[in-house]
């Protein structure tokens, strides 16, 4: 019989229970704590994902917004293409990564392997083109040029191509209408990466995997608008991924098109003369090295001048941008970027930079007026100018006497203008400058829009460079080091250069002044900012942003949001010094230094207004500049390692302003052959479906041209550079 009595046992067994039932209520509060979570708090979370975990989404790509010429043709529109594509997460479900089915697949489409399996790889910083810059989970495109029997041969064997589809796929098309390829303005398209798709989640234009990007000029500049929205079909699905019902379907919206101020004829025009030209001038012979002119590149920019509107923009070398249609090849690739290239993605006519030469005078002649001297003023124009040891010559060393800043704009005296630098320059205290020094020739080429993007709406516009004192001190920093290091005091000319910028690189000094009031030396400027101020002298001196958008237009055709000229400046001058500008610039045109490419010319119907350039490079052949403007339109030209501007830009010039306005070569008009003698100023016919009957574009065909005997020239020609 055991010894303890029976309340002990009693109280014992009261706090077990006691224990139990504290153990019990805890687990079931915590069970509770735990359901209230899951199913109170974050409720809403879990339920959304459990219904994602059931839905499917179906994306159906919008149609890209076509890009159209002022009067409606298609610069870049879409047609449907077969499009092979390659399932990446399928192929990588295989033992071989999909090795075998990409090598059947090259075999049927007649490409080489290796060019299959390159294009369905991902990039990264080490892997060269082509590769894939997508998502991998979309399907990664082959080819977009598949025949019939190929994508057949596909479906047929499905078996045998696991992973691989064959549709018909709306794909872009870059149309060249009338041979007019307009590249660098269009741009090109590729597919959306990851990186762009995390950034534009909380962005009001997100991107779906699905999307291809605009990368480069118009396709960028307006990617949202042309982008539309593309339409998204949500299924519900069992757990073993059978449709058991349609979830929420938000149907595709066509991307609007942009009407630009483009002209697919005069674009056709000007590309064939730039390369004209250019294939001219290396035909001949550079005085100064007796070799060939190289004349490596060009650019051309014709503009309306009372608003900004680009008409045409070409630039050389140039590509096809079909060719990223689908993927680039690694062939293609390499021609486009490789060492030998020559870089033809560059947009030169806003991204080519160089010394402008003597059409910068413009800028000058009005530093000088804003300094104090008069316009009508009688300056020294001496054949060379000697400040110190170092002589500066005219061109071909020929002088005129005592002249007006008029005249010395009509037959590009050098020397005039050394001699008005230099005086400014011992002004302003020379090497060791005033506190407040009026620096006039540096200024007004600022207030001129120089050394600062003009606003046109293309990416990737560059600033060039005005090399005031601020630029000199900031570039003396950056390269003493440098200098000092390989500078000596006798030794090569670059030693000899570098020795003296190690010791005052940061000054100005009166060849730095002199040169640059030329446009020589280490002034850099780009075509389009030419364009602008000539066009803004044309107009009485409103400098506007270029612009190729001229308006949007819905998909459906509905809306249509015009984009309207902006200015950001005015021309430093007062009306008079404006007007005597545009007169010397005229006396350029009729017996100045482009008197000779103007020969017949009907000066009383459309006046002509010119300056021509020739910009000096240390260790290359001159840049050739031409610079000109009628009431209606600005055109400027250059040719990197061309000659001389009249001699080389000039006759381009001449033959895109006869398409232009409808003349022969002797000058004389027939109005049914002008082009554009006045700029578009309405829009292209919307049709209710939003299509555009646009004409048809017939290839241009050139002018003969008069033998040089044969042009009437107006006058003396004075020099010809």
């Amino acid at each position: 019989m055991s010894n303890i009595p029976e309340t002990g046992r009693t109280q014992r067994v009261q706090i077990r229970l006691i224990v139990i039932q504290v153990l019990v209520f805890s687990l079931l509060l915590t069970l509770g704590g735990r359901l209230w979570y899951l199913q109170i708090r974050n409720g809403q979370e879990y339920t959304d994902e459990a219904k994602n975990n059931h839905v499917q989404q179906v994306v159906q790509p919008a149609v890209r917004g076509a890009i159209l010429d002022a009067r409606g043709v298609p610069l870049a529109d879409n047609e449907t293409r077969l499009v092979v594509s390659a399932s990446r997460t399928e192929l990588m479900k295989m033992k071989d990564d999909g090795e075998g089915v990409l090598t059947r697949l090259a075999e049927v489409l007649d490409m080489k392997p290796k060019d299959v399996l390159d294009k369905v790889r991902l990039c990264d910083s080490k892997t060269p083109q082509p590769c894939w810059n997508g998502s991998p989970y979309q399907p990664i495109p082959v080819t977009d040029e598949a025949t019939t029997q190929q994508a057949l041969q596909i479906r047929e064997r499905a078996e045998d191509f696991p992973g691989i589809t064959a549709e018909p796929t709306a794909v872009r098309r870059y149309a060249a209408p009338g041979k007019a390829n307009t590249a660098q303005v269009l741009g090109y398209l590729s597919p959306v990466t990851d990186e762009e798709l995390t950034k534009a989640q909380d962005s009001d234009s997100p991107y779906l995997r699905s999307d291809q990007v605009g990368r480069s000029g118009l396709e960028r500049t307006y990617d949202k608008e042309l982008r539309g929205k593309a339409g998204v079909t949500r299924y519900e699905v069992d757990n073993l991924g059978r449709v058991i019902g349609e979830a929420e379907n938000d149907k595709a919206e066509p991307g609007a098109s942009v009407v630009t101020s483009i002209d697919a004829r005069v674009q056709a025009v000007a590309e064939y003369e730039l390369n004209k030209a250019m294939e001219t001038a290396r035909k001949e012979m550079d005085r100064n090295t007796n070799e060939l002119y190289k004349a490596d590149s060009g650019a051309v920019v014709v503009m309306e001048s009372k608003t900004g509107r680009i008409v045409s923009m070409a630039s050389l070398p140039t590509y096809d941008p079909n060719a990223w249609v689908g993927g680039i090849s690694a062939k293609d690739y390499a021609k486009l970027t490789g060492k030998n290239s020559n870089f033809p993605l560059l947009n030169r006519a806003i991204q080519g930079q160089a010394a402008p030469g003597s059409i910068f005078k413009v800028v000058s002649s009005t530093a000088a007026v804003n300094a104090g001297y008069s316009f009508d003023g009688n300056y020294p124009c001496p054949s060379s100018y000697s400040i110190g040891g170092q002589v500066f010559k005219n061109f071909e060393s020929q002088g005129y006497g005592s002249i007006t800043l008029g005249r010395a704009l009509e037959v590009s005296c050098d020397t005039v203008y050394y001699g008005l630098a230099h005086k400014e320059w011992q002004r302003d205290g020379g090497t060791q400058p005033k506190k407040k020094a009026n620096d006039w020739f540096y200024k007004t080429a600022h207030q001129f829009g120089l050394g600062k993007e003009t606003g046109i709406d293309l990416p990737n516009e560059v600033t060039g460079r005005v090399p005031d004192r601020q630029w000199k001190e900031n570039f003396f920093r950056l390269n003493k080091d440098g200098w000092c290091k390989q500078g000596k005091k006798n030794g090569t000319y670059v030693e000899i250069i570098a020795y003296e910028n190690c010791l005052e690189g940061d000054k100005m000094r009166a060849g730095d002044s002199v040169n640059y009031s030329i446009g020589q030396g280490d002034t850099l400027v780009t075509p389009i900012q030419m364009a602008t101020i000539y066009a803004a002298i044309s107009n009485g001196g409103t400098l506007y942003n270029p612009t190729v958008g001229k308006a949007i237009v819905s998909g459906d055709g509905r809306t249509v949001r015009e984009i309207a000229p902006k200015s950001h400046g005015k021309l430093p001058f007062q009306g008079d010094t404006r007007d005597e500008i545009d007169e010397a610039l005229a006396g350029v045109a009729t017996r100045g230094s482009a008197a000779w490419r103007f020969g017949g010319w009907p000066q009383d119907k459309i006046p002509m207004h010119a300056k021509t350039g020739t910009a000096e490079v240390y260790g290359k052949q001159t840049t050739s500049w031409f610079a000109t403007y009628t009431d209606d339109y600005s055109i400027v030209m250059t040719i990197s390692q061309g000659g001389t501007g009249s001699g080389a830009s000039g006759p381009a010039v001449r033959n895109i302003y006869n398409a232009l306005y409808g003349l022969d070569a002797a000058g004389k008009q027939d109005p049914k052959k002008a082009l554009l003698p006045k700029p578009q100023k309405t829009l292209p016919k919307i049709q209710p479906d939003g299509s555009i009957n646009a004409p048809t574009i017939k290839p241009y065909v050139p002018q003969k041209p008069l033998q040089e005997g044969q042009q009437a020239l107006a006058g003396a020609p004075g020099r010809r550079d």
